[in-house]
């Protein structure tokens, strides 16, 4: 059971049982327990606090960058490299690890820190009855069988049950995801009701928006409601993402494949008659020539850049791997009320006898003098302003300041005189003032005390038509999800009632019934055009809400989404395989638990679906944590949503996920620019290693590989990185991540250029050899400057597979530039006797430049035929 199904004492669904009997279960009563019994129990159960989850220390994200299996091929390379006396190339390979690991850690690092400051949902103190007073005491020592006393404006310290509730209101959106605060009261409720509707119940980090109230301690810490989702969040384990899994499995087949390489080619140069020492330096260059060595250092530095242009666009990245697997998403699970909503009640709509207003428009006389003495009315009677209070007062502050009403000049000038306080069984409220009376409520009660109805002329009997045709507009504004209350005056305090102390008791009747208000938690005014553009990307949108059903679907109306609506009972009702099935058709899940909710994004999951679950409040947490990528709000959002979140948007903007789609799927095209030039490069360089090697020939030593895999994995590949995303990026369905970045599309980007860089370079050899039985430091020097140049001209053929403007990366053009002074370097500075190279003349400058000129179309061919593969696969 979870904590709500059960209380610290053992005793089962405290909801269900009199308030009687659950103070005998804890050994209580309403003066509360001793200091003494509260000391021996907070040693029984410990303090009143919710262990902190989902952080990372520095040690463990440190740790993580080198979790890799092409990090530790590396390790191995260089290793091999120290064994075989090649300290140049071990030391550029462990620069190169280094490197990779200092900027991802510095990354995640200051994402882990910005969130720091963010504390846990919980109350600092807490007014608890101890040896028959009460007693401010911090909350983190309370225990079960405390007696807490509420009132308006407090966080709930700990989950209790309510022994008293006068006029009380909590809002439990950040647990249950209700729009509007709940009115609570002391009678049992079913076992099986809703965490939303146990009424008798109050839980932990909620807030008290009206009333007071007493209650019985019945769980604390982590048997508290949030306690048992911090629990659960702790037993999550982070998931990879699509780009991790794959660069994992690749760099498993690249260990795979150096291990095989050397165990065959060793041999047979062996059975050549090739010195034992000479065959292992050529597996060694094999090995390194497998190997890219920048690839996780460049996937990281793009990264990193994306996540600081999303940090210019408010979204926090916590996961640098997060960034690109947003491209993958196609589903993406939204909680409603601040996420899709404003999270804050509004007057949708007016009605004053047979006309509808909306706030925001202008009302033709006599409608506006009508709409502006309801909202005068509904103003006074009223104890919020704009800034604070009940949501549903706040509402009706905010309409009568968009009409030009001054709040605190009217209020000034007709002060009360009594008052007749909400409570959830009067469902009304009523002020006294000199010269009137002023109520509102729930429409069915407050047109029981009026027998008049304002109209257009004036005050008017009401009659059972114009009762009847109430009760209709009360019901359309209900379909439409809309919280209705009534309005209604008395122009003398004749009607009022008093009590024995000559207090306002009730209002008999005699009202003059004004109008109805109607409002809802609206939409947020940009996320009906996101939602379209996620979906016109392939993206399927499905609100995931603790809301009632009727809500959900009226707000999703006015979004895109519609069909069915399934609720939390439903879901529970479901097997998990008629869940995924379900999962597939419906767009809106109302009235959904945690529990819930997780099994709604495992069912897609398993129907192999790439997931991004947002949300904002304690409720949204484990499908947070269990989602490919979630994504918290920031303004909103609890410190338990953003903990477990991979994403956090610091503007609470959906708007905001659809450009982090958007970035993603960019830097994945990106990824798979460079993934595909760097191994391409590899490919052409094992393969002209081992044909040479084969031929009796050793090119391209160790030193010069590595120089290679520096200069095409360096600077211009992480150029790449930040090339402009291409004009279709939205325009495409979602990535498979099945087909991950080694798609058919690389396999032949790799295998078809990899092939024409190969033939000519093994061509140019020949050519420059003229016969010799072993090659010369101009042959060497000649394969190598080749391969480099090969390789920049190769880059450029890629960009444009991908149809990225040629020009367009002004970056990109300095890195080649740098790369190309750099190889310039080693061929005509003392570099050159490190490398083993010779300087170059006029007419071996022309024979490159002829064998790019000859390979140029071919690569061109290539690249045809790979875009119209990797078009068909995209679409």
């Amino acid at each position: 059971m979870t904590a709500g199904d059960t209380d610290s004492s053992g005793t089962a669904a405290p909801h269900t049982h009199s308030p009687a009997d659950v103070l005998a279960a804890y050994d209580t009563e309403p003066a509360g327990l001793s200091a003494d019994e509260a000391t021996r129990r907070l040693a029984d159960h410990g303090h009143n606090e919710v262990e902190r989850g989902g952080g990372r220390g520095a040690l463990d994200i440190l740790v993580a960058q080198f979790d890799s299996a092409l990090i530790w091929v590396l390790v191995a390379a260089a290793a091999l490299s120290v064994w075989a006396g090649h300290a140049v190339d071990a030391v550029l390979i462990a620069v190169i690890v280094a490197a990779n690991g200092v900027f991802g850690f510095l990354q995640d690092y200051r994402a882990e820190e910005s969130l720091d400051a963010l504390r846990e949902l919980t109350a600092p103190t807490a007014t608890a009855r101890r040896d028959g007073e009460a007693t401010a005491v911090d909350a983190t020592s309370l225990v079960p069988g405390d007696i807490v006393e509420l009132s308006g404006g407090d966080v709930v310290p700990a989950d209790g049950r309510l022994l008293e509730a006068r006029s009380l209101e909590v809002d439990e959106a950040a647990l249950t995801g209700e729009s509007v605060p709940v009115s609570k009261g002391v009678a049992p409720v079913a076992a099986d009701t809703p965490l939303a509707e146990r009424t008798p119940m109050v839980y932990k980090g909620t807030n008290v928006t009206r009333g007071s109230g007493v209650a019985v301690v019945t769980a604390t810490g982590m048997d508290t409601e949030v306690g048992g989702i911090a629990g659960e969040l702790a037993g999550t384990a982070e998931t990879d993402t699509p780009l991790q899994v794959e660069l994992d499995r690749l760099g498993r087949v690249l260990g795979i494949g150096v291990v095989v390489l050397a165990a065959l080619v060793v041999p047979l140069l062996l059975l050549r008659g090739t010195d034992p020492v000479q065959s292992a330096l050529t597996a060694i260059s094999l090995a390194v020539a497998a190997v890219p060595e920048g690839l996780p250092a460049v996937v990281t530095l793009t990264l990193a850049l994306g996540v600081r242009r999303m940090a210019d666009e408010d979204a926090l990245v916590r996961r640098l791997p997060a960034v690109e697997a947003l491209g993958a998403v196609d589903v993406i699970c939204t909680d409603k009320t601040g996420t899709l909503t404003e999270g804050e009640m509004s007057v949708s709509r007016i009605w004053v006898n047979d006309s509808i207003v909306r706030p925001d428009q202008s009302a033709e006389p006599p409608d506006a003098e009508r709409v502006d003495q309801l909202l005068r009315a509904g103003t006074l009677c009223n104890d919020a302003t704009v800034e604070a209070g009940d949501p549903t007062e706040r509402a009706i502050v905010a309409a009568a300041r968009e009409r030009g009403i001054d709040v605190a000049t009217l209020r000034a000038a007709r002060p009360r005189t009594g008052e007749i306080p909400f409570s959830s069984e009067r469902k009304w409220m009523g002020t006294v003032h000199d010269d009137a009376v002023y109520v509102k409520g729930a429409p069915e009660v407050v047109l029981s005390k009026a027998d008049r109805v304002h109209t257009a002329d004036g005050p008017r009997e009401l009659t059972e038509a114009s009762r009847d045709r109430i009760h209709a507009q009360v019901g359309a504004f209900a379909d439409d999800a809309l919280r209705v209350l009534a309005v209604g005056t008395a122009e003398s305090a004749d009607v009022v009632e008093r009590d024995a102390a000559g207090d306002p008791a009730d209002v008999s009747g005699g009202l003059t019934f004004l109008g109805l208000v109607g409002m809802i938690d609206p939409a947020r005014e940009e996320v009906a055009g996101a939602v379209a553009a996620t979906q016109r990307a392939g993206i399927d949108v499905k609100m995931v809400t603790g809301d009632n059903a009727r809500t959900a679907a009226a707000i999703g109306a006015t979004l895109g989404l519609g069909g069915a609506v399934v609720t939390g009972r439903d879901v529970e009702a479901l097997t998990d395989d008629q869940l995924r099935d379900r999962a597939e058709s419906v767009d809106i899940f109302a009235r959904t638990a945690p529990e819930q909710k997780v099994r709604i994004l495992r069912a897609l999951q398993a129907g192999g679906h790439v997931v991004a679950m947002t949300g904002d409040g304690v409720n949204d947490a484990p499908a947070l944590k269990n989602a490919d990528i979630g994504v918290a709000m920031g303004v909103r959002g609890t410190d338990v949503a953003k903990q477990a979140s991979d994403i956090v948007l610091l503007d609470d903007d959906y708007a905001t996920i659809e450009r982090a789609v958007e970035r993603g799927r960019a830097i994945f095209d990106n990824v798979w620019k460079f993934v595909g030039y760097l191994l391409s490069a590899n490919v052409a360089e094992v393969a002209i290693v081992f044909i040479a090697s084969l031929l009796g020939y050793l090119v391209l030593p160790a030193v010069q590989l590595l120089w290679i895999n520096l200069l095409t994995d360096g600077l211009p590949a992480l150029a790449l990185g930040v090339d402009p995303r291409s004009g279709d990026v939205m325009e495409r369905p979602p990535r498979d991540p099945e087909r991950g970045i080694v798609d058919r599309g690389m396999l032949g980007l790799v295998g078809g250029t990899g092939t024409v860089s190969t033939a000519a370079i093994l061509g140019l050899l020949f050519l420059t050899l003229g016969g010799a039985p072993s090659v010369t430091p101009y042959v060497t020097t000649m394969v190598f400057t080749a391969f480099v140049f090969l390789e920049f001209e190769k880059l450029y053929v890629i960009r444009w597979l991908r149809e990225t403007p040629t020009l367009s990366n002004r970056w990109l053009a300095a890195a080649v530039g740098g790369s190309v002074a750099l190889q310039l370097a080693v061929l005509y500075t003392p570099l050159a006797d490190s490398f083993g190279t010779v300087p170059l003349g006029l007419a071996d400058w022309g024979l490159i430049g002829g064998l790019m000129l000859a390979v140029l179309p071919l690569y061109l061919v290539v690249a045809y035929l790979v875009r119209r593969v990797t078009v068909g696969a995209d679409g």
